[in-house]
């Protein structure tokens, strides 16, 4: 497999005089290059944000028929990294006093009252722990009526609050409610209220005609262009199409919202804490937690297939936990032509945004991302394959 294109830097204005801007480069390319050829991965933007001060690495094409180049720019689906911006829409509701965590869907959803999805709680939706809903909605749900209908014939496997089960149905029932207590659709909540206010310019769910010309294909397993399909709570789940620019800003945001009306600020910190414990796992609303320094293995393993795909326990953590010094915040997301990873770590003020336009191997990503924080940060990692017991 041939690697498509050299990288190149575009750094912003202070970045250059608060970091060693070539040492990132080189730490990048070693990471990036040879995991695009590997995998076959036609385009990336990839984003490092260090100290407050951003810098874009694009390589490859956007669009390998018109021969477009990616840049910071090119909009890229996000997958289930979507679901950072839900929890964060959801702590907004929360924090202007429209919903309520401990509250049941049926309480926004009457149709739901008396079935036994509504004895999880707005909460335990939001973090997967609601009983056993499965990765997916079967093929015949496909619309809102459908829905209903699937939520009333469901029956747990688990007591609330007991099992992690990631879930699309389970996160984005969790985004439908925050938008009816919002009395909103959720589209537009996200792109009139959430966006805005995160001064994200370039971040869609649905994409205009005037920004579809910086719109990446995706490319599947057999290279053929492809772009994400709708469905009941895509949206909510899976829907954002965003570029390295924008998303950098949002870590920025993450790593510190005191820039943020307050409003907005509240919602970042809600985000940022702990409710449940999955081995080495502390789940938030959106993003996933680890102790640093954590190791790859620690790492790989929380975004594993296990972690994904299977039940796992969890313990409730009472009261939630406020992020220890050190944490490290990930999310991975994939849609079918498209793959990304954001991971930062706030106490030592630095961030990565890796956006592809094919689903690459998870491991990889994780993988990379682990080499270039080791090279700007080696206090927040350690690549020794010991367990990381985050208490």
């Amino acid at each position: 497999m041939r690697f498509v294109a050299a990288a190149c830097l575009s750094v912003l204005p202070l970045a250059a005089d608060a970091v060693d801007a070539a040492a990132v480069r080189a730490a990048v390319d070693r990471a990036i290059q040879p995991m695009m050829a590997l995998h076959d991965v036609p385009g990336m933007a990839v984003a490092v944000t260090v100290d407050g001060h951003a810098m874009f690495f694009n390589y490859g094409l956007a669009s390998k028929e018109g021969r477009v180049p990616v840049s910071e720019n090119t909009l890229f689906e996000l997958g289930s990294v979507s679901k950072t911006f839900s929890a964060t829409l959801a702590c907004y509701a929360q924090g202007l006093g429209k919903l309520a965590f401990d509250d049941h869907p049926g309480a926004y959803m009457p149709q739901l009252k008396g079935a036994a999805i509504d004895r999880a709680n707005v909460l335990e939706l939001g973090t997967y722990t609601g009983g056993g809903l499965p990765l997916q909605f079967p093929d015949d749900v496909e619309d809102d009526a459908q829905m209903l209908a699937y939520f009333r014939a469901w029956r747990p496997d688990a007591p609330p609050g007991t099992q992690r089960r990631y879930s699309n149905p389970s996160l984005g029932l969790f985004g439908h409610v925050t938008a009816l207590a919002l009395q909103a659709p959720f589209a537009d909540a996200v792109e009139g209220r959430l966006f805005p206010a995160l001064g994200l310019a370039h971040s869609h769910i649905r994409v205009p005609a005037a920004a579809l010309g910086d719109y990446a294909w995706g490319y599947d397993r057999t290279n053929r262009p492809v772009r994400v399909s709708p469905g009941v709570f895509d949206a909510e789940t899976y829907g954002v199409k965003s570029s390295a620019a924008d998303m950098i800003r949002y870590v920025q945001e993450n790593i510190d919202a005191s820039g943020l009306p307050e409003p907005m600020r509240r919602a970042i910190d809600c985000t940022h804490m702990g409710y449940f414990r999955i081995g080495d796992t502390v789940q938030g609303l959106g993003w996933e937690q680890y102790r640093a320094p954590v190791s790859l293995a620690v790492l790989q393993a929380g975004n594993g297939a296990k972690m994904s795909g299977e039940p796992n326990p969890a313990t409730r953590l009472q009261p939630p936990q406020a992020p220890p010094r050190g944490t490290l915040f990930n999310k991975t997301g994939a849609t079918r032509g498209f793959g990304a990873y954001i991971v930062f770590v706030p106490t030592y003020r630095v961030g990565i945004v890796m956006l592809a336009n094919k689903n690459y191997p998870i491991p990889a990503r994780v993988q990379a991302a682990y080499a270039i924080l080791d090279q700007l940060v080696p206090d927040a990692v350690r690549d020794d394959g010991a367990v990381n017991t985050h208490k």
